[in-house]
């Protein structure tokens, strides 16, 4: 007897019965129809006039949707005009208000679209799966979807917001009136990303009928920050802080509080109370950019945190892995996806569909005054430029990286190690103190002239064993104890990192914290004036996370409630003691695609044939991080496995047969330009053979296996470590100094200042206020983005004997940059300090006119020329506006001292002290 076949429209309505049971709806045929069964009821091949739907959904017993069925790989979008008609031409008497028919869902076995045929432009959405019937229940109770109150907020209300924040909140609010599903904010570090959230948080649960925001923090102790923001946050208008007006609730183990309108968790939390696995709390405390990253994440549907639990989801500052192995996480939910990031990613710009509603550059905020600027100051060390060498013989100390038992042992052989093995495989103490002492010996000199008190400064180490050495040595360096060096990494025992952080920023000790991750992105610590890396960082994104550590501006009074003697924040010291500003940085996505298959596995897997290119791509990346990991004797004894080829050669071999521009040129070499696809495949093929068949090699990899799993640091207490440089970088200098030639040379005929003191005839003689005012402006805009203070600042650092003093940020600063510029003056030094002596040279001048000066006269000239000192011109106004001259009696009094001459003495005097 024939078996009659299961058709495939029959599989997937089995399945979807299944998914509308799960989350809440119960499913009938139209001849078992009973619309008091339950809140929500699908019923399958329901009629209408446009013929059967597939399943016709009713809320209350009120008809409100459909949902068309359609066989795994359909494309389900060419259904939705279908599903339209199903809803249109259902009987009148099916619902008491036509508006109540507007759902519609599209859905296979493997995906969903939905529609709600009441938002303003009615588009197909994919979702993860249905919507409760208690949520359209309350959608169809609402005046207006979301989507179409989201077109309606009032206006943003601008005080107490940076500019940088309007335009991001406008941007934003925008994008979500288009419907636009993800949004991306890109502004630095410290221009106040996570005030500006709360602004829009709050914006949207209040007028938008927003229910319910997850923010995404990278760690836990991020999340902490995150609700003190939050906390303190008090809504324009209300009177009231956030959390007296809505709930806020820092996610945890006990799972989702149904009372708060902002959850704030890390990805790993979200994902442990989707899928009900347990995680330890320490887990939350890695940040993505220091872990390994893990195979793609499944999700199951759990039916207490249904996909419409979020309106909005906000992610800030994660790393590009929750857009990749957590995205299912984040695709769960039927959410508007909202991205806070200083340096997006490739993967995170792909995430985001590259709709970025608002930039905001590092550079711009220097010049805003939201940000401070840096300077690179290099230490070269012999040791950690070229590694070191100590001779056989000698007894050294070996600990166990994992136990951090220590032992002796005595060289048989050289100790030869690079400087990329340095803090690795073996640990030299006399040069992280080389740099610490370094430091020490230039901190009050060099980098903070006239101070005593070290400036709050993070030292960047590589891993938690580092770190312990670099702490304990900056503590005898310094002639300090425990209080004065501390380290602050996820692995401190007996000890609360986050208590650490808070000891840190608000207490004058600990003066330096040693960190790995913890410190290294979004931990908000305003007094950091000094960074340290003594740590290599391979990632644009990551060294740019960790440089934003320092960028924060603080009050000087804060400042000084934890350095004392420090006058102002208004730069950061970058000190570079690994080359970390001078090695090759990439956004490029990972070459490593498998993570979850372990090192052995893959090996394994190449030797029985595997010839997949990510296979292939993940085995090379393994290959290059041991590669750099090895010491001399584990590279020779690995090469003479390999038949001479290095670890290096062997990830490079594997990279170049899965590269399309090598096979090509394989291909035509072997089978000239008319080569078939055929014969390309034959090549492709041969080529990975090729660079696959030493791993055939069971020797070579157990080799390789025993070499990763070493665990062994030689410390090297023999080699005496020695300064071979040190200085700031002139990089920056120079380039800023060029941008303002350039600058002047591009606006030389279009702006009066430089008109005037290019000398051009045409121009009018004498500087005025405005016409300074519009010089510095133009230099604040984009594209220049430059700040006189640190044009100033990057003369003094390649022309330090021609410049002098400091500038104050008053406008005839500019007057001077540009004089030195030019090379009109041979000394850059601040006008007041000039105006002096040229006043003196007037008054002589006018003595041999036979014009002399009361007292009281003297007292006038002495305040004119201050005056323009300052402000590069003095007006009849002024005299009669200004404190200055006010207090002496005013314009009157001008004109009763200085007659008839007052407006030629005014312009005399501005031309000798200003010009």
């Amino acid at each position: 007897m024939a078996v009659a076949a299961f058709h495939p429209e029959d599989r997937a309505r089995a399945a979807l019965d299944d998914r509308l049971a799960a989350c809440g709806w119960i499913v009938q045929s139209r001849d078992a129809l009973n619309l008091s069964a339950g809140s929500g009821v699908a019923v399958r091949e329901f009629g209408t006039g446009a013929g059967p739907a597939d399943y016709a959904l009713f809320v209350d017993k009120q008809f409100c949707g459909v949902m068309e069925a359609k066989p795994a790989g359909t494309t389900l979008s060419g259904y939705s005009d279908q599903a339209s008609q199903y809803i249109t031409e259902a009987p009148e008497w099916l619902s008491v208000d036509p508006k109540h028919r507007r759902f519609e869902y599209v859905a296979s076995e493997t995906e969903i679209i939905f529609r709600d045929h009441r938002d303003p432009e009615p588009r197909s959405r994919r979702v993860f799966t249905f919507h409760r019937p208690e949520t359209l229940r309350r959608w169809l109770g609402e005046p207006e979807s979301l989507r179409a109150r989201l077109r309606h907020l009032p206006p943003l209300v601008t005080e107490g917001l940076r500019t940088c924040q309007v335009e991001a909140i406008e941007g934003l609010e925008k994008s979500l009136a288009n419907s636009d599903p993800r949004a991306l904010i890109q502004m630095t570090m410290g221009a106040g990303k996570t005030f500006t959230a709360c602004t829009v948080s709050y914006r949207l649960l209040a007028h938008a009928g927003v229910r319910r925001i997850l923010f995404l923090v990278d760690r836990r102790n991020l999340g902490n920050q995150t609700a003190t923001e939050y906390a303190g946050y008090r809504p324009p208008g209300t009177g009231r802080l956030f959390p007296e007006l809505y709930g806020v609730q820092k996610l945890g183990a006990a799972g989702l509080d149904g009372n708060a309108a902002v959850v704030i968790a890390t990805i790993q939390r979200v994902y442990s109370v989707l899928s009900g696995q347990e995680l330890a709390e320490e887990e939350e405390d890695r940040s993505g950019f220091e872990r390994v990253e893990e195979a793609p994440k499944v999700v199951s549907y759990n039916p207490k945190i249904p996909i419409e639990t979020f309106d909005l989801i906000v992610t800030d500052e994660c790393h590009r892995s929750i857009y990749g192995s957590w995205r299912q996480v984040l695709e769960y939910f039927d959410s508007f996806i909202v991205g806070l990031t200083a340096t997006p990613s490739l993967h995170t710009l792909g995430f985001f569909n590259r709709n970025i509603v608002a930039e905001y550059p590092y550079e711009r905020s220097v010049v805003d005054g939201v940000n401070v600027g840096y300077e690179v100051f290099r230490i070269r060390t012999r040791i950690s430029s070229q590694g070191s060498r100590v001779e056989k013989g000698y007894t050294i100390p070996i600990r166990d990286k994992r136990t951090r038992a220590q032992r002796y042992e005595t060289l048989a052989d050289d100790l030869i190690y690079s400087a990329r093995e340095l803090d690795r495989s073996v640990v030299a103490p006399n040069q992280i103190r080389t740099v610490l002492e370094s430091y020490r010996d230039t901190v009050f000199t060099e980098l903070f002239p006239g101070r005593s008190t070290v400036p709050k400064t993070v030292i960047f180490a590589k891993d938690d064993h580092h770190a312990e050495q670099i702490v304990e040595i900056a503590r005898e360096v310094f002639a300090k104890g425990n209080d004065f060096a501390k380290k602050i990494t996820y692995r401190v025992d007996n000890a609360d990192p986050e208590q650490l952080i808070k000891e840190f920023r608000i207490n004058p000790n600990p003066r330096i914290a040693v960190t790995v991750d913890m410190i290294a992105t979004g931990t908000d610590v305003k007094p950091i004036e000094v960074l340290i890396f003594l740590r290599d960082v391979r990632s644009e994104l990551y060294f740019e996370q960790m440089k934003g550590r320092g960028v924060r501006t603080i009050s000087t009074t804060d400042l000084q409630s934890v350095t004392p003697d420090a006058d102002a924040k208004t730069r950061f010291v970058l000190i570079d003691a690994v080359g970390v500003t001078e090695s090759a940085k990439t956004l490029a996505p990972p070459l490593d695609r498998q993570r979850a298959t372990p090192f052995d596995k893959l090996l394994e897997q190449v030797a029985s044939g595997d010839r997949r290119d990510d296979t292939l791509s993940s085995l090379a990346a393994r290959l290059a991080m041991l590669d750099r990991k090895l010491d001399g004797d584990s590279a020779t004894e690995l090469a003479k496995l390999a038949e001479g080829k290095s670890v290096a050669d062997l990830a490079r071999g594997l990279l170049d047969a899965i590269d399309p521009d090598t096979i090509d040129t394989a291909t035509r070499g072997r089978h000239g330009e008319d080569a078939t696809p055929a014969e390309r495949v034959v090549t492709e093929t041969e080529l990975k053979d090729q660079a696959c068949r030493p791993f055939d090699s069971p020797e070579l990899r157990q080799g390789l296996i025993a070499a990763k799993a070493r665990t062994d640091v030689k410390i090297d207490t023999i080699s005496t470590d020695e300064v071979i440089s040190s200085g700031y970088d002139e990089t920056l200098a120079k380039s800023a100094i060029e941008r303002f030639r350039e600058f002047l040379e591009a606006n030389k005929d279009t702006l009066v200042a430089l008109q005037i003191l290019y000398g051009r005839l045409y121009a009018q003689r004498r500087l005025t206020y405005e016409s300074l005012e519009d010089l510095r402006d133009a230099l604040k805009r984009p594209p220049w983005l430059l700040e006189p203070i640190n044009i100033w600042r990057a003369y003094k650092r390649l022309h330090d004997t021609r410049v002098r003093g400091n500038p104050t940020r008053i406008l005839t600063d500019i007057v001077m940059l540009v004089r030195f510029a030019l090379d009109k003056d041979d000394v850059l030094e601040p006008l007041p300090a000039k105006v002096a002596g040229r006043f003196n040279l007037w008054l002589g001048r006018e003595k041999n006119a036979s014009r002399e000066y009361s007292t009281e006269q003297l007292a006038w000239l002495v305040a004119i020329r201050d005056h323009l000192a300052v402000n590069a011109e003095v007006t009849r106004e002024d005299l009669l506006d200004m404190a200055a001259f006010a207090g002496k009696g005013g314009l009157v009094k001008a004109r009763e001292l200085f007659g008839s001459r007052l407006d030629d003495l005014l312009g005399d005097l501005s031309d000798a002290l200003v010009a």
